[in-house]
């Protein structure tokens, strides 16, 4: 365990969830996990239990499923498990994502189609995952190419990858519901008679939802706030301008408004409590990051040289789109902050360099 993650209480131990089984985690909230073939190799979602009116206006039991794997035959495999054996015997009422990312949207239209359910997600993350999953232009893969290259990209190898993975998106979600129900910051969702509160997080993706409970103090986290590792913060070629660093950081003191002692739930790693401490965590990670990106802008840098001062070891293919995003993001934040100036190089690549290096 590293020292940061000691500050935290991790409440059900090392306990973890078996693929198509769940751990009860908090009254009327289960556990489960799916796997990934990433790097990040696994995804927590969340079986709420529920009760809704039927067409007959009749309280039906069942369940809320909170986010959803990414499309392929192992999670469906263990989705399929999950309905055999933990349901209860009773029907999932409706799906909710938190956001647009393969691994929480990947088999929303599956799920939905197999239970007649309806999907909840914000507006911005479900327009983004209808055009991601379309593979419209600009939102598809091949966009990334040049918007990488500018900002100095230049290794055939990783080129040649990166040309290869035009339908990357619409691999992992095929199809995402024609419809759907909204979810909006400072709004509520009542499920099986309890308040959840909507809480709003940028910078990570276009308009994430996080759930909290104040009953029993439980906040579904989604990927707002991770116990383990940093959230990924990334400015891709569909919004090259965005200070993703600053959207996010903001996001982030909003959840310092709940209780010290919330249960967090979050999308990777394990339940914890400590979510002040999380979050003082993370702002301090991020202006570690942001004083080193300083320093190395002293002569004028791109985010493909910045890559290896945040990130001092070998990466593949899909980590670096990530680190790219995530070097991009914070050479952004301090050019918003004043502290960088911006320009294209003779060879069309774009350098920042300190304000002061240039007096």
């Amino acid at each position: 365990m590293n020292p940061l993650e000691s500050e935290l209480e991790y409440v059900l131990g090392d306990t973890l969830p078996e693929i198509g089984r769940c751990i009860d985690v908090a009254p009327g909230v289960r556990w489960l996990r799916m796997g990934l073939p990433f790097a990040l190799n696994h995804i927590n979602l969340w079986l709420l239990e529920d009760k809704l009116p039927n067409a007959q206006d009749e309280l039906v039991q069942g369940w809320t499923i909170v986010d959803c794997g990414i499309s392929n035959d192992a999670t469906r495999s263990a989705w399929e498990q999950l309905f055999a054996e933990e349901l209860r015997g009773l029907p999932v009422l409706r799906v909710i994502a938190t956001h647009c990312h393969p691994d929480h949207v990947g088999l929303s239209n599956w799920l939905c189609e197999k239970w007649k359910a309806p999907f909840y997600m914000s507006a911005g993350e479900y327009a983004f995952a209808r055009m991601m999953s379309a593979g419209l232009p600009g939102a598809d893969g091949p966009a990334s190419l040049p918007h990488f290259q500018r900002n100095g990209l230049t290794d055939p190898t990783l080129i040649a990858e990166l040309s290869a993975r035009d339908s990357y998106y619409p691999t992992l979600v095929p199809a995402v519901p024609h419809s759907f129900q909204r979810l909006q910051d400072g709004k509520s969702l009542s499920i099986n008679g309890q308040q959840w509160d909507l809480i709003s997080g940028f910078g990570h993706s276009p308009e994430h939802i996080a759930l909290y409970r104040a009953d029993d103090q439980v906040l579904i986290s989604g990927d707002m706030v991770l116990p383990r590792i940093s959230t990924n913060v990334s400015v891709f070629a569909i919004e090259p301008d965005f200070d993703a660093v600053g959207a996010f950081l903001e996001s982030l003191n909003k959840f310092l408004s709940l209780p010290t002692q919330t249960l967090v739930l979050p999308s990777h790693g394990k339940p914890f409590r400590g979510l002040h401490t999380r979050i003082q965590q993370l702002h301090t990670h991020h202006q570690e990051r942001l004083n080193e990106v300083m320093t190395a802008c002293k002569t004028p840098q791109s985010a493909a040289d910045i890559v290896p001062v945040m990130f001092p070891r070998t990466l593949d293919v899909h980590q670096l789109t990530f680190a790219l995003g995530e070097a991009l993001a914070h050479l952004h934040h301090l050019w918003a902050k004043g502290k960088l100036t911006r320009k294209l190089s003779e060879d069309g690549i774009q350098k920042f360099v300190s304000i002061d290096s240039t007096r």
